[in-house]
């Protein structure tokens, strides 16, 4: 592989594991407890960590207690607390807490957007413009999700040229970044560098972010591949926490730790103390009542 960037790189690591991976996991954290880490993540030196999201509570039961949980984190000076919202409804909660960005989300397959939120791309994406637009008269930034990039488990293949209409959309609105995400886990390298080379066609690499579920154990190989490509920033789930809970057998997140491992490996640089998230990836797996799902925390832990 010659292709690997210089080692001076730096790769940005979006930590969604207190949004996107407590929503799906079964066992409901305190608040006390998201709170604890979030700021344990925050030590750890990750620029973004993805606090809670401003959803209707009886949707996502597990995150009711946003506007208190970012109310009691202690935010880093230089560390981003993005949170997620669906509609203007969300955006005044978040906004009535001090919230200075935030995210909005949509998917490449119609049939997956009808089945999670009971609209076509289209109407999702008229849902949230006036979030967008008034963003962007407050000054907060706005970043954008489009999820099933690499297949659905409704219509199956999604064609790459539905990802590249719904991002540049994204993009042409005033999100300032956007995540592509494997929400079933099924993508391979292959698959995923032609995908992002598509979309970056039309999006600039630099407003690009991936963002991998490991369900068929190829996350790491798919983010080395759109590592090669360009890409420089990554989601991922401290612990592997989380799911999908509308694909059937799609397991959690990359896990965060294995990520940094991986940069680290590559001679790239996260800010991130490795050994400090391992340490917090377990913690919140003993919170769960489980392992960590993360190989490198588990092997740090019986080095």
């Amino acid at each position: 592989m010659d292709t690997l960037p210089a080692p001076a790189d730096f790769v940005r690591i979006v930590e969604v594991g207190p949004r996107d991976g407590l929503q799906n996991e079964k066992t409901l954290v305190a608040t006390a407890d998201k709170v604890e880490l979030i700021d344990r993540l925050s030590r750890t030196g990750l620029p973004s960590i993805e606090a809670t999201s401003f959803v209707s509570p009886k949707w996502v039961p597990q995150l009711a207690d946003a506007a208190e949980v970012f109310t009691a984190i202690q935010r880093r000076p230089g560390t981003a607390y993005p949170v997620l919202v669906p509609n203007e409804t969300g955006y005044d909660r978040a906004r009535a807490v001090g919230v200075d960005e935030v995210a909005v989300f949509t998917a490449a397959s119609e049939a997956f957007n009808r089945k999670n939120i009971n609209a076509s791309i289209d109407e999702s994406i008229e849902r949230f413009r006036p979030v967008l637009e008034r963003a962007a008269a407050d000054g907060i930034k706005v970043r954008g999700y489009v999820s099933t990039v690499l297949g659905c488990p409704y219509q199956g293949d999604v064609p790459v040229a539905d990802v590249v209409r719904v991002a540049r959309q994204l993009h042409a609105m005033g999100c300032y970044e956007i995540s592509l995400g494997d929400t079933i886990g099924i993508g391979t390298p292959r698959k995923a560098a032609d995908m992002l080379k598509a979309v970056a066609a039309e999006v600039p690499l630099s407003a690009l972010a991936v963002h991998f579920h490991d369900t068929y154990g190829q996350a790491l190989a798919n983010i080395l591949a759109c590592l090669e490509v360009g890409i420089r920033v990554v989601d991922s789930a401290v612990s592997g926490a989380g799911g999908c809970p509308y694909a059937k057998g799609a397991s959690g997140n990359v896990a965060s730790e294995d990520v940094i491992y991986l940069l680290h490996g590559l001679g790239m640089r996260t800010g991130v103390d490795l050994d400090l998230l391992a340490e917090t990836g377990r913690w919140l797996a003993s919170r769960l009542g489980r392992e960590t799902g993360s190989r490198v925390g588990k092997a740090l832990a019986a080095a």
